[in-house]
């Protein structure tokens, strides 16, 4: 795991995020993440992470556990529980499991498979859905 200075991610509130740790493709990790800067995976993670930023799996990366964070980006696999203001699953992207989330957005040809907690940010009201 390593951590790159790179000035031009910026996040919505104009403020310029320095700070990514990524996990590079052939790196394989047990244990559990706590962070309050950016994750990139493409490589492959059993545990736990929690983030106050955003996490992104790459399209060859593999995270097997529970996910907490701000926004959560799917390009890859992920295997667990979910629990995000955001989570996007791409094109390529695969979750098997349950998302608990204020927005839930999946491309074409993004694939879920579990349950869905969509939750209101104005109230403490849930709708489950299910996907396949």
């Amino acid at each position: 795991m390593a951590i790159f200075n790179n000035g031009d991610i910026t996040d919505k509130g104009g403020k310029t995020d320095s700070n990514t740790a990524i996990i590079t493709t052939g790196a394989k990790i047990k244990g559990e993440i706590e962070l309050s800067c950016n994750l990139y995976i493409d490589g492959e993670l059993e545990g736990l992470i929690n983030s106050t930023k955003e996490v992104n799996v790459g399209k060859n990366g593999h995270v097997k556990g529970d996910i907490t964070t701000k926004r959560l980006v799917v390009q890859g696999l992920v295997e667990g529980s979910i629990h995000a203001d955001r989570v996007e699953i791409k094109a390529a992207g695969h979750v098997n499991g349950e998302i608990t989330s204020i927005e839930l957005v999946i491309e074409s040809k993004g694939i879920f498979e579990g349950n869905s907690i969509i939750k209101d940010s104005t109230s403490n009201a849930s709708k489950t859905e299910t996907g396949n």
